[in-house]
């Protein structure tokens, strides 16, 4: 699609008009990766970041948070939970936070792929070259980082660098590349100051960059949050500002689904923070295949706060795993085996010998 196409859905009212966008992505998803729905067990393992992102429940300057940072030993419970639960990949996430080092982050992989056949996916922030290859020779397979948005002068504005730093998370997704990662980002819809030009932009990226993973969810204001504070003040939006409903967030969804057909795209847990009935099914009617239930400890999860309100806060993992099986059962979806790995990367991995195939 060009970018005029993509204005036009994203801009399109119409319920008739939208149904067909929605096929489109059903169908285009069906053919690329099935209709088996991956499960990735979430570990939140630290809240501790040192960024100011003025998005987000996490930051820094945040003092109402009660920080925490997971053990080795309290990570490897999850991931045996992971397994026990039948899942094929498990996400260790966190805030940017200096003190999980590399050697140690590096430990904690090689324990989970010495004891189990999981796929081990990262979602720790910018970190160097220099970790990012330690921890993919310790087995991690993914790596997962957001460029929230194309819009510099936007991403400047809700992700200050750290002193003396610059912030180029574009050009760490291609370091990702080239170590091997199978590689995910995504964006958020409706951040304050965000257009439908700046959405539009950030679905070519997706294609550009040719992601295996596409994370996509509503922005969530946070009310100890800078944005957030804005946002009970009342600022004023533009006539372009796009909105964080959940509406816009399918449209970006299914647009993503098309513009990178054999991508992996989870129905998020913001998009169920905003339709707690229907939030996850709807996302994955529109063009996602994953889910990913929390495995963090119950006694963690409400101090991982990037947005309020989240769900699954209070559940087991047990009875989350309960809950995902009826979900699936209710929109006719099977749970997928294996790995699930993309399959562009797949391809990528093991190329078809033109010789042998013909």
């Amino acid at each position: 699609m060009d970018k005029a196409t993509i204005l036009r859905w994203l801009r399109e009212t119409d319920a008739a008009r939208l149904e067909e966008l929605w096929q489109r992505a059903d169908a285009t998803r069906r053919a690329e990766v099935g209709d088996a729905v991956q499960l990735r067990g979430l570990v939140e393992f630290s809240n501790v970041c040192v960024r100011q992102c003025t998005y987000c429940g996490l930051r820094a300057g945040n003092r109402g948070v009660t920080r925490y940072t997971m053990t080795a030993d309290e990570i490897m419970g999850c991931a045996r939970e992971a397994v026990r639960l039948g899942f094929g990949t498990v996400v260790l996430q966190s805030g940017e936070n200096p003190s999980c080092t590399a050697a140690w982050l590096a430990g904690v992989i090689r324990s989970i792929k010495a004891e189990t056949s999981l796929a081990v996916t990262l979602s720790v922030g910018e970190r160097d070259r220099a970790e990012l290859a330690a921890w993919r020779t310790a087995g991690a397979d993914r790596y997962l980082l957001r460029f929230e948005t194309s819009n510099r002068q936007l991403y400047d504005r809700i992700h200050p660098g750290l002193p003396g730093q610059f912030s180029d998370r574009l050009a760490i997704l291609r370091q990702l590349r080239d170590l091997g990662y199978e590689v995910g980002s995504g964006v958020m819809v409706g951040l304050p100051g965000q257009t439908y030009d700046d959405l539009a932009e950030d679905l070519l990226w997706f294609g550009r960059l040719g992601l295996d993973m596409i994370g996509i969810g509503p922005y969530i204001p946070h009310p100890d949050t800078p944005l957030g504070q804005e946002a009970l003040g009342g600022a004023a939006a533009g006539a372009e500002q796009v909105p964080a409903s959940e509406l816009m967030t399918y449209k970006m969804v299914a647009l993503a689904r098309l513009m990178c057909p054999g991508a992996n795209l989870p129905s998020t847990t913001a998009l169920a923070t905003l339709n707690k009935a229907s939030g996850r099914e709807l996302g994955l009617s529109r063009g996602a295949n994953i889910l990913m239930p929390n495995l963090t400890p119950t006694r963690y999860r409400a101090a991982y706060e990037i947005y309020p309100s989240k769900v699954c806060i209070t559940e087991t993992a047990e009875i989350c795993h309960g809950c995902m099986m009826r979900r699936l059962q209710s929109i006719h979806r099977s749970v997928g085996t294996g790995r699930g790995d993309a399959p562009a990367y797949h391809r990528r991995q093991h190329p078809v010998n033109e010789r042998t195939a013909s």
